[in-house]
């Protein structure tokens, strides 16, 4: 009987995964690059670019539906396209959007939850015209407190990791750091880095440059982003590339503080804990991760289908068609996926 029910469980359980891809797909309006956040009251914002504008939408309803997109600002020579769009999280009682124009400028807006109103903030780089890549990332933890990682050019015209952080009772972004210099002269100048945030724990990745091989990178910090370890490689293999993979990956921190990290690398999706070898997930390409607890989420996109995985029971659901999934688990343990095609940004609760 037990052999019975450990043969018919899992076949149960992908058919449940499997009826899920039947969901109705709705959309939220025209856009690109769309960020999910969910903050600590369970309410859910997608944020997504639209030429030079800034647009963000409202669920109360634990994603059920949307409200009508609010634009919150125009960026004029905004970038938007390969993982340059805004960048969006939330925290308790604000949340915060970067956007980077093409001169190399790291804008930030800020919005009041009490209020419901945003507002525009300054910018986040303390050297003007420092990140012209386009490419960063933003984290916050459920105290009010705000981390970002991006590309910077002031060291050497080379793109290095840079970082700051924002506390809850600050309106000014810290001073600049950087948080990793390449041995190699710069990091990969075409993947975004990813930024994980629990209590005290930051956790970067970035996409290094080392003797002509793009792995992805590590760095760790237990203060708040005062200090960070040096950068551990993740995977046991390398990548030899004389090109840009356009493609960084993502990370969490799940609840016991392992670190747990996605990426791509030949057109193959990895998960991967440092210190550990890489485990395949599927053929595919532009990976990220979710997660709530010990559950572990990774979107991915193989041609022209999006598509979600279980990192725990390794079942995979396909969401629909076009490119750049993300995904967020809600308070209710459903998960909802936000992803863009043909220029309209979709959604789907599952």
């Amino acid at each position: 009987m037990k052999k019975f029910l450990f043969l018919i469980l899992p076949a149960l359980a992908f058919f449940s995964l499997s009826s899920l891809s039947n969901l109705p797909i709705n959309s939220i309006g025209n856009g690109q690059q769309p960020q999910i956040s969910v903050d600590t009251k369970g309410i859910v914002r997608v944020v997504f670019g639209l030429a030079d504008q800034i647009f963000c939408a409202t669920s109360t309803d634990h994603g059920v539906s949307f409200g009508k997109p609010l634009l919150v600002a125009k960026v004029p020579e905004m970038h938007l396209g390969m993982s340059r769009g805004p960048q969006f999280t939330s925290s308790k009682n604000f949340s915060v959007i970067t956007a980077m124009d093409k001169t190399g400028n790291i804008h930030w807006y800020q919005l009041n939850h009490a209020t419901a109103k945003w507002k525009y903030m300054g910018l986040v780089n303390d050297l003007k015209d420092s990140a012209p890549e386009g490419l960063m990332n933003i984290a916050a933890d459920d105290k009010d407190n705000f981390y970002a990682v991006w590309l910077d050019t002031r060291t050497g015209k080379h793109n290095q990791i840079y970082f700051s952080s924002l506390t809850d009772k600050a309106f000014k972004w810290s001073k600049n750091i950087m948080a990793y210099q390449s041995p190699d002269q710069h990091v990969c100048e075409c993947c975004r880095p990813s930024i994980a945030v629990k209590g005290t724990s930051v956790v970067l990745m970035f996409r290094n440059w080392l003797n002509g091989s793009r792995d992805l990178y590590v760095t760790r910090s237990s203060d708040q982003g005062k200090t960070f370890s040096p950068a551990v490689k993740m995977g046991m293999d390398t990548w030899k590339l004389n090109g840009c993979p356009m493609d960084g990956g993502g990370l969490r921190i799940n609840p016991s503080n392992v670190v747990q990290t996605t990426w791509q690398r030949k057109g193959m999706v990895y998960y991967c804990q440092p210190g550990q070898p890489e485990v395949f997930i599927a053929n595919g390409r532009s990976c990220a991760i979710s997660g709530s607890g010990d559950n572990t989420f990774i979107t991915y996109q193989n041609s022209d289908t999006v598509k979600l995985v279980s990192v725990k029971s390794r079942l995979t659901t396909p969401i629909g068609n076009g490119g750049f999934l993300k995904s967020a688990v809600l308070p209710n343990d459903k998960i909802i996926c936000v992803w863009e095609q043909d220029k309209t940004i979709k959604f789907k609760s599952i």
